[in-house]
């Protein structure tokens, strides 16, 4: 027994005992306090800063006792960098979308879901929604501070309003006709006219070529009495768009126009006092108010 107290008393003027730390099997260094260490371990996993979701350690450290020379230098310091340079951060971040386009991202729910409550107070109607994003790589994360991303919604959602005042019965007018200065609004009486006004009257120079508002096909393109020279264009789902008192006919029936093709020229045929385009749009054989959608294209 004594000769065992004399050995161990040898071994620990020699030696001490301190912990080796180690790494998917490779040897990172030495610690002295497992307990102290492994605090601090759970504190780089409890790591906290703009857009971190979650930490966790690619492995586990691997602590074995081990009896070494008094002169041994412990070196917690670049064990814990080691570590770091290991761990696993994954990010996350909020994509704001208007009608299924990405409009901006922001970096907490909290944000978009502010952005998405105004929007819907502007536009009960739009399909607004938030996309949780997450990402291991931070060069990943474009986020806007909240003030630039409403800015950006806010412009999406006034496009998107506009092309919603565009489109008529699922078509999308997507060309001015002519430019001028409207002389006659939709539903007006006047004295060279027999019932009320059924289209807009926009006058300007005669020969200014008139286009097509939207792709279709010419269904007609002849004289007829009041209106002149009248072409027709049908869009599809039974909207049908009449321009009348052209001076000349570029088209001819059967034939595939495109939004923004020349289709006739401006003139004053027909029930006319000077040269103008009358514009008529008609859904399911019912013409309706074109203004709107004319002052839209104009904007």
């Amino acid at each position: 027994m004594m000769a065992l107290a004399v050995i161990t008393g040898i071994i620990m003027i020699k030696y001490k005992p301190i912990y080796e730390v180690k790494l998917a099997g490779t040897e990172l260094g030495y610690i002295e306090n497992k307990k102290e260490f492994q605090s601090i371990v759970a504190e780089l996993e409890n790591y906290q800063s703009k857009n971190v979701y979650d930490v966790t350690l690619a492995e586990e450290p691997e602590y074995s006792l081990k009896l070494v020379s008094k002169d041994q230098d412990t070196n917690e310091d670049e064990i814990v960098m080691s570590l770091q340079k290991d761990m696993i951060i994954t990010y996350q971040y909020f994509e704001i979308y208007i009608n299924d386009e990405k409009v901006d991202a922001v970096d907490t729910k909290e944000q978009a879901e502010e952005i998405i409550l105004e929007l819907q107070q502007q536009d009960s109607t739009g399909k607004f929604e938030i996309k949780e994003c997450e990402t291991q790589d931070e060069s990943q994360i474009k986020t806007s501070t909240i003030e630039v991303a409403k800015e950006e919604a806010y412009k999406a959602l006034n496009i998107i309003q506009k092309e919603k005042k565009l489109t008529i019965n699922g078509i999308k007018l997507a060309s001015l006709p002519v430019e001028g200065t409207i002389t006659s609004r939709y539903g007006v009486s006047s004295r060279i006219r027999s019932s009320n006004h059924t289209g807009l009257d926009i006058a300007t120079a005669k020969g200014t070529p008139i286009k097509a508002v939207a792709n279709g096909t010419v269904t007609y393109a002849q004289y007829t009495g009041s209106y002149g020279n009248l072409v027709k264009i049908d869009h599809g789902n039974g909207v049908e768009t009449w321009y009348a008192h052209t001076s000349t006919m570029k088209v001819e029936v059967g034939q595939v126009v495109e939004a923004g093709e020349v289709i006739a020229t401006v003139g004053s045929t027909g029930n006319s006092t000077g040269p103008h385009l009358h514009l008529e749009i008609r859904v399911n054989g019912e013409h309706i108010d074109p203004e709107e959608v004319y002052q839209n294209m104009l904007g």
